[in-house]
């Protein structure tokens, strides 16, 4: 008797659990169904500023797979459908069909609800207004390129100054935007430690971006058109032509709470290391779920789409029978602001002691190649550490080119809990073009030991 696995959600976790579910169990032992309110499939969201600031040329640039690719392999993908309910005790789902007004309940066996999550939108007064663009997804970026492309005004404001806020006022500036970035804390990127943050604020300045730091939006003020003419901070108003809303996102479990399944406290739905959720036979993956901080030990919502499709790796494998398990996660991130890459993993100050421990942390700064090497640029590691053990708690690093991949050794080092005298001891590639003598994060690994008293 052929089964059916209904997926909510098309995008990165949900359709990599629709393919590796197809992997193993060909048509007639299991039919799969996603449902997907928007237009695409299996996109890259995080390439939207990139195709905003016209760097990326199309919208198809960033769709991986495409609804008809993916019904080719044997998905039954139906676009522009919105799953409304769930009811875990009759196994069905009600789906309306947002093109023909119309809705229908659809069995399941097994269900996997990869909803995402939705950008942060306070009840800012004018936030509704023309002009005022959150950046959700791909119709939304879609949206945005447009309005930038029309734009007579070229004022912009962004706010927020977290990755996908500072991404998108560097994207409007290359795009010929006068931008100014309102951020309610007194330094960007909050995932940073203020002192690596202000590094990153300079280089916005240097860029040309106008930065309010510590100023939080009092209202948006609306012309007699209906559109954004001005954001309203104490500092007075910014005008601006077009707004975008960089304030972060919070997990969409909205469906799951619905259906009566457990959600934790950052909205996130509860799943255990193999995704599954609090009712027989559904599973969540994605930004909708909170995950296990491997440093922390805590849950905690992070919305990549890095996790978002080895979670959906693993629901695949065991919606079909077998046993995966997903391990949990630092929180490594990276980006490129202005000409920094800019990069984090693990806990820094401010976390660390939040979750009890009693840490130090220590800051150099080096060069991304050999002195002598021509394109040698500079580069700041900070480490943090765990006193009495010299345990590797986190890291972040700031600079020019070359410096940000180096996040990957102290995350890999962070997964396997090694000390900084591990760290400094290890044994990394060498060579002029690349990296000094002393890899930048072995001089703050050695820093760390010296300053623990440990050598």
């Amino acid at each position: 008797m052929t089964e059916r696995l209904v997926v909510v959600g098309g995008d990165a976790a949900g359709m990599s659990a629709a393919a590796q579910a197809r992997r193993r169990r060909e048509p007639d032992e299991l039919e799969i169904v996603a449902f997907e309110r928007g237009a695409h499939t299996s996109y890259a969201a995080c390439g939207i500023p990139y195709f905003v600031g016209d760097l990326v040329p199309t919208a198809e640039r960033l769709v991986a797979r495409s609804p008809e690719e993916h019904r080719r392999r044997g998905i039954d993908v139906r676009t522009r459908h919105e799953v409304t309910a769930v009811d875990v005790d009759r196994r069905v789902v009600t789906v309306l069909d947002l093109d023909a007004g119309t809705e229908h309940d659809q069995p399941y066996d097994r269900l996997v609800i990869a909803t995402g999550a939705r950008p942060r939108r306070p009840p800012i007064p004018g936030i509704d207004a023309a002009g005022v663009f959150g950046v959700r997804d791909l119709a939304t970026g879609i949206a945005v390129r447009a309005a930038v492309d029309a734009a007579d005004d070229r004022r912009a404001v962004v706010v927020g100054a977290g990755y996908i806020g500072l991404e998108m006022a560097e994207a409007l500036v290359r795009r010929g935007f006068e931008v100014t970035v309102v951020e309610a804390a007194v330094s960007p990127m909050g995932t940073l430690d203020p002192d690596m943050g202000e590094i990153v604020a300079g280089a916005m300045r240097d860029l040309g971006i106008r930065l309010h730091l510590g100023e939080a939006v009092e209202r948006i003020d609306v012309d007699g058109h209906g559109a954004v003419s001005a954001v309203v901070t104490a500092g007075g108003p910014i005008p601006a032509g077009l707004v975008v809303l960089g304030l972060g996102v919070r997990p969409d479990g909205s469906l799951a709470a619905g259906a009566g399944l457990d959600v934790g406290d950052s909205g996130g739905i509860v799943v255990d290391d193999h995704q599954r959720t609090s009712a027989e036979g559904v599973y969540a993956a994605g930004d909708c779920v909170e995950v296990f901080h491997r440093i922390s030990r805590r849950p905690v919502a992070v919305a990549l789409g890095t996790h978002a499709n080895k979670q959906g790796r693993v629901v695949g494998i065991n919606a079909t029978g077998g046993d995966a398990a997903f391990p949990g996660v630092l929180g490594t991130a990276v980006s490129q602001i202005c000409d920094l890459e800019v990069a984090r993993t693990g806990l820094g100050e401010r976390e660390a002691a939040e979750v009890g421990f009693d840490a130090e942390a220590v800051s150099i700064t080096s060069s991304t190649r050999a002195g002598y090497y021509p394109g040698a640029a500079e580069i700041r590691v900070k480490l943090v550490v765990e006193r009495s053990t010299g345990r590797l708690l986190g890291g972040q690093i700031v600079g020019r080119e070359g410096a940000a991949k180096r996040i990957d050794v102290v995350a890999a080092a962070l997964w396997n809990e090694m000390t900084v005298d591990e760290v400094m001891s290890m044994d990394l590639s060498y060579a002029p073009p690349f990296s000094p003598v002393w890899d930048p994060v072995q001089v703050a690994a050695r820093a760390a030991v010296s300053r623990l008293g440990r050598e």
